[in-house]
């Protein structure tokens, strides 16, 4: 990758006519060549990671009902556990990863770390059937029993994989933000969606619907080749010049006083303003809307009696619209901001899932429910993504996106085992309620996302923001 260090602005300036065009983001600079080098790692190393993060959660959805898991509990172990993991781990990496300075740069450590962790714990739930038994048989008359252990098995695996991802997941974003200059981050991160929805579209149509039955060489070759691609990611993309961290708030605290220096500093900076506040509620809102959505969509195409190969088929078809709209999504983004194209695709999920709750009755009409809907998501999960970007400040962009994280964590939390309580307890497994449930929180989130525009507006809008700290 063609790169050179130097003192700059984020932004690039205009090259003159006889020189080639640069674009800059700190001390990098970047040649059209070193520009696409960059792109090509990068979207390579997201490649691997969404392959990995899209076939893990749907083959485990589907291993744990053949278990006879109840909503609850699947509810506790899919939304609930990851989301109490992410708010206690990702503000720590975010804010480490932030004032971390070494020869591997600030992310890279956070991210090549992980990568074999991770590799692992798909083994081990490729084999914790076996495992699981294995341990019934060990515990002998002090085992919880054979189904139990093989749940309690996926349970420390799946707690690891998603140990590993929030690490990830919080310094990626960060590396995105720090690489890419400004100019054209917007399209980088359509193209970022273009891939992560290939990854899944690949794993839909050819791997899902085998997946109840061939889930360990599937574990196995996609966890292979997550390692490989994300470890070349880390090893090829180098990361510029930092100024020095901000000194420590109270530099005499050590050990537990540097904790809570370091945990004072963080929530002062992060939730202090309500402008930020609205920021993460809107987003959060989103994520809580969904959740049930993904608990399950499965379930609700089972009792509507379409075949796991069919949803596969819709659900790559569903990925392959979302991906033909990631890069003009990217574009409208860059054109008229990206909080007004959230807007108008938050609007239209509003009317779909709406529609879909009244409507949908068969797999037939659960097919275009599920296709529309899940594109219309899509759109505003590809519109939202340099939300944080363009409204945080860029030298605290890692912390400020793990408060956001923590919101929609929270909110996931406490909605996936309440959805499944519900679906057990009230509903009796009737799914077309998680329709209902999307449209009425995304309308909340609707009309936070507008506060947030009117207060953008005030801090300067499209031509003259400045993020206030």
């Amino acid at each position: 990758m063609l790169m050179s260090k130097q003192s700059s602005q984020a932004l690039s300036a205009p090259a003159p006519a006889n020189e080639p065009k640069r674009w800059t983001v700190g001390t990098l600079t970047y040649t059209t060549g070193g520009l696409l080098a960059l792109f090509c790692w990068l979207l390579w190393g997201d490649f691997g990671y969404y392959l990995k993060e899209r076939s893990v959660q749907p083959t485990l959805l589907l291993l744990l009902k053949q278990y006879k898991v109840s909503d609850f509990l699947i509810g506790l172990l899919i939304t609930s556990l990851p989301q109490a993991i992410t708010i206690v781990l990702a503000p720590i990496i975010s804010y480490r990863s932030d004032r971390h300075r070494g020869k591997w740069g600030r992310r890279i450590p956070f991210l090549l770390v992980p990568t074999p962790i991770a590799f692992v714990s798909m083994v081990g739930l490729a084999f914790s059937p076996v495992i699981g038994r294995w341990l019934h048989v060990l515990l002998g008359v002090a085992s919880p029993g054979e189904t139990m252990s093989i749940i309690m098995a996926f349970t420390l695996f799946w707690s690891v994989f998603e140990f590993c991802t929030i690490t990830c997941n919080s310094a990626f974003i960060g590396l995105i933000n720090d690489v890419v200059p400004r100019p054209v981050i917007s399209r980088f991160f359509a193209m970022f969606r273009f891939f992560s929805l290939g990854a899944g579209m690949l794993f839909q149509y050819f791997l899902f619907g085998k997946a109840e039955v061939h889930y360990v060489p599937i574990f196995l070759g996609i966890g292979a080749l997550y390692a490989i691609s994300f470890t070349a990611m880390c090893l090829m993309v180098k990361e510029g010049e930092y100024p020095p961290p901000p000194p420590p708030t109270d530099p005499t605290a050590g050990g537990i006083g540097s904790f809570f220096s370091a945990t004072k500093t963080y929530f002062r900076d992060c939730f202090s303003k309500p402008y930020y506040l609205w920021i993460f509620f809107s987003i959060a809102l989103v994520f809580v809307a969904v959740t049930p959505i993904t608990l399950f969509s499965i379930y609700f195409a089972k009792s509507v009696n379409m075949s796991m190969d069919r949803l596969g088929e819709l659900a790559a078809l569903q990925l392959l619209i979302s991906l033909l709209q990631s890069y003009p999504m990217g574009w409208l983004s860059d054109k008229f901001h990206p909080l007004r194209v959230t807007l108008a695709m938050l609007a239209l999920y509003v009317i779909a899932t709406l529609a879909a709750f009244l409507f949908v009755h068969d797999a037939t009409s659960y097919s275009f429910a599920y296709v529309i809907t899940g594109t219309i998501y899509g759109a505003w999960f590809t519109a939202s993504m340099p939300i944080g970007a363009m409204l945080f400040p860029k030298s605290k962009f890692a912390t400020f996106d793990s408060a956001r994280i923590i919101c929609f964590s929270l909110g996931m939390m406490i909605t996936g085992p309440l959805a499944g309580w519900a679906m057990d307890r009230v509903l009796h497994q009737q799914y077309r309620y998680i329709y209902f449930f999307a449209c009425c929180f995304t309308a909340l989130s609707f009309f936070a996302t507008l506060v947030v525009y009117r207060r953008f507006m005030a801090y300067g809008g499209p031509k003259g923001y400045v993020a206030p700290e």
